[in-house]
Parts: structure tokens; C-alpha cells; sequence
């Protein structure tokens, strides 16, 4: 409990490190012009099979690539792994080539990382320093409440009203899509539970709301005894069919190649627009720029049936296309949005962007030594600006991250 006080009260909404090593330029978007991804030429591909285990997807999907050295990759290289399926709900599927444009030299160089192979290591790094968000009111409110459930037993988060960001291993296993993805639903929680009574008046706080996110899961966690049992039995979610997946060529690859770690993301769109807050899209900005170093995220891990799981920790260590960190995770946490909450350029306002999707655990080589970590991939520009337009996002929308 001690540990816990500390962070209630020495983290605030503009929280910083004690030590004061954050500036007020640290605490703020950078926002910068990112390349344009343009369709040059959709196809219609055969039908998936929808035969691959989910499962054996994910573990397949966190023993793949570990020591990462940025690798040389060329212009027409990255189009096509940046190309895309996109399979719909009545099992059709297309493959959209795409052209990148407004990309520096040596952007084509430093866009991807290379990869060893690599063992599955454990998620819970020593003490397990998760929070179960149980409380209703808080689970359901901005910014908990934009962390949904995949039918594959996957996290996700809405990015829009009608669109879930998620890790491409959730639904496609490199070479086929999961079973059930013909009819891939996403669940979010209930505003209340069936049979949890008549909610107290007054007025609905988020974490986000009363203050920091920390402080609100604290809140949220630190309520026991019966009430937090009865919720927790009580957990229910409301389901949306998917209407289309969209899966990177990068992860997505033909005649039996593995699939790439770094293109380990997706985007599903729903049949209707979800009643929740979603959170925005941003560019990852470098380690050395994480507010004192930490990140955010939520979702359903497997061994706590029903409950909403957050953690904030400190990244270790970052190369190319992936965040390194020892965020205590178990299965079904994969595909939850990574974010950051920093203010606006202006300084004016705060805003919680997602900047990764947590991947899994993975055994990394960093600078010649061998290390167990939980791996997010991050959103480089040229990834903000694909899944950009796959949301719906125009020129202007979808120039600057």
C-alpha cells in the first residue's frame, strides 16, 4: 500500500519525475509532417479459410523477433509491406497497394527493424503491479472505458466511434485469419452490471476527470470487500460485429514467410459506432521524450476473468519500431492501445493519443545483451499516417501526428 500512496500523491495531472527531470517542452505534443500514403491498385483476393488457432497465433506472434538492429529497407520494400488486406464480415477479401510519398531518404533506411529468433518468455516482471478497474464508474469513463474486448480473446482500443486498433496477431496468424473471424465481434463493458441495483446519484467522474489516470485507478482498485466481488461476477459487455479488418502486407505475408513484429497492428471496423470517448492517434516520440519515461494501457487480461486491467511503468529501452518495458501483462492484454497524456503545442490543454499496441513478451537483445521484455510496437509516422486513412482521415487530417 505504501508504493501506492507514493504514486497517488506524487503524481499529478502534470506529473513529472520528482526530481524535476521534465521540462514543459517534454510534457507537450511534438507534432510533426508526416509522409502521405496514397491506394495505387485494389485486387480482389480468394476468401480466407479462417483455420488459423488464435491461440497458436499469439504464441507464435510473441516468439518471433527479438534482436532488433534497424535494417536497410527500400522505398518499394516498405510500399509493399505497408500495402493491406482488408477482409470483410461476409468473408471477402482485397489487397490494396499503396504508394508512399513526401518520405526522406533515409526515412526508407531507418522505417523497420531486422529480427532473430526468439523464445516466449513470462509477462509479470517480480511484483505484479496491475489494477483491476472494477468500479463501473470508472471502467466505463474516458479514458478506461475506450479499452474494449476481442472475441479472440485479444484487447483492443476505439480510435474513433467506430474503429478498434489492435495487434494483427489477434486476428491473423501471417499466413490466415483466426477462426471466428468471419465473425469477429468487440465488447465494452457496461455501464452496469445485470442485476448490480440502482446506481448512487451525482455526478459520473473518470479517472481523467478527478485528476491523473494513476490516481483514478487507485481509486478504483482501492474500493474491496463485497462490492468489487459482486462486480467483478457481474462483468458483462455489449458486442459489435466487425464489418472489415484491415492487416498490414508487412504481417500478412504470402508463400509461408513469417510475419513481421514491427507491422504486429490492425484495425477493425464496426458495424456502428460505439457511445464511448475513443482515444486519438499519435506519433510515438522518441524514449528520451516519454514523460518521465512512462506509458499507459489497458485491457482484459485473461487471468482476471471480466475486469479491466491497467498499469502505467517505465519503458526501458527503445529501437526502430518497438517500445521495451516490463508493464506486468498477462494473455489477452495483447492488442491494447499504448498512451500518453501531454498537452497540446499551444500548452493549453491535455490530450491522451495512442502511440503503440502492445505486442507481447519477448527475449531482446539490446546492445549485445540478451533481456526479457514486453514489446509494443510503436506508431512511426509512416504507420500514423496508414492507419490515418484507414480511419477515414483526409489530406489535412492525416498530414501532421
Amino acid at each position: 500500500m505504501g508504493n501506492l500512496l507514493f504514486w497517488l500523491f506524487f503524481f499529478t495531472p502534470g506529473w513529472a519525475l520528482p526530481d524535476g527531470s521534465d521540462t514543459e517542452e517534454d510534457l507537450r505534443w511534438h507534432l510533426s509532417k508526416v509522409p502521405r500514403i496514397v491506394s495505387d491498385q485494389t485486387v480482389q483476393l480468394p476468401s480466407p479459410t479462417f483455420q488459423a488457432d488464435a491461440w497458436a497465433a499469439v504464441s507464435r506472434a510473441c516468439g518471433l523477433a527479438s534482436q532488433q538492429e534497424l535494417g536497410a529497407r527500400s522505398l518499394s520494400e516498405l510500399e509493399d509491406h505497408l500495402s493491406y488486406e482488408t477482409v470483410f464480415e461476409n468473408g471477402t477479401r482485397t489487397l490494396t497497394r499503396v504508394k508512399v510519398e513526401g518520405l526522406a531518404p533515409e526515412g526508407a533506411r531507418n522505417a523497420s527493424s531486422g529480427r532473430a529468433p526468439a523464445r516466449r518468455r513470462r509477462q509479470v516482471f517480480g511484483t505484479d503491479s496491475r489494477f483491476s478497474i472494477v468500479d463501473r464508474r470508472f471502467s466505463t469513463s474516458f479514458p478506461f472505458g475506450s479499452a474494449v474486448k476481442l472475441s479472440t480473446g485479444c484487447s483492443g482500443i476505439l480510435v474513433s466511434p467506430q474503429h478498434v486498433l489492435t495487434a494483427a496477431h489477434c486476428v491473423h496468424d501471417g499466413q490466415d485469419y483466426v477462426r471466428g473471424g468471419r465473425r469477429l465481434r468487440v465488447g465494452v463493458l457496461r455501464a452496469r452490471a445485470r442485476g448490480a441495483g440502482r446506481r448512487r446519484r451525482g455526478p459520473r467522474r473518470s479517472g481523467s476527470e478527478a485528476g491523473d489516470d494513476r490516481a483514478g485507478a487507485l481509486r478504483a482498485a482501492g474500493r474491496g470487500g463485497r462490492r468489487r466481488r459482486a462486480q467483478a461476477r457481474g462483468a458483462a459487455f455489449q458486442w459489435t460485429r466487425v464489418a472489415s479488418t484491415q492487416v498490414p502486407r508487412g504481417w500478412a505475408r504470402a508463400g509461408g514467410a513469417a510475419p513481421g513484429l514491427d507491422f504486429d497492428y490492425a484495425l477493425l471496423q464496426l458495424r456502428r459506432a460505439r457511445g464511448r470517448r475513443h482515444m486519438e492517434l499519435g506519433v510515438s516520440p522518441a524514449a528520451a521524450r516519454l514523460p518521465g519515461g512512462m506509458i499507459h494501457f489497458s485491457g482484459f487480461d485473461r487471468d482476471r476473468d471480466g475486469q479491466l486491467v491497467y498499469r502505467f511503468c517505465s519503458v526501458s529501452d527503445a529501437a526502430g519500431d518497438f517500445l521495451y518495458q516490463h508493464c506486468d501483462a498477462e494473455a489477452g492484454s495483447a492488442g491494447a492501445g499504448v498512451y500518453l497524456r501531454l498537452r497540446d503545442p499551444d500548452g493549453k490543454t491535455w490530450r491522451r493519443k495512442v502511440i503503440a499496441v502492445y505486442s507481447g513478451p519477448q527475449q531482446v537483445r539490446v546492445r549485445g545483451v540478451a533481456r526479457d521484455y514486453n514489446v509494443a510496437v510503436r506508431v512511426t509516422p509512416l504507420k500514423f499516417a496508414q492507419i490515418c486513412r484507414w480511419v477515414g482521415g483526409d489530406d489535412a487530417r492525416c498530414a501532421y501526428g
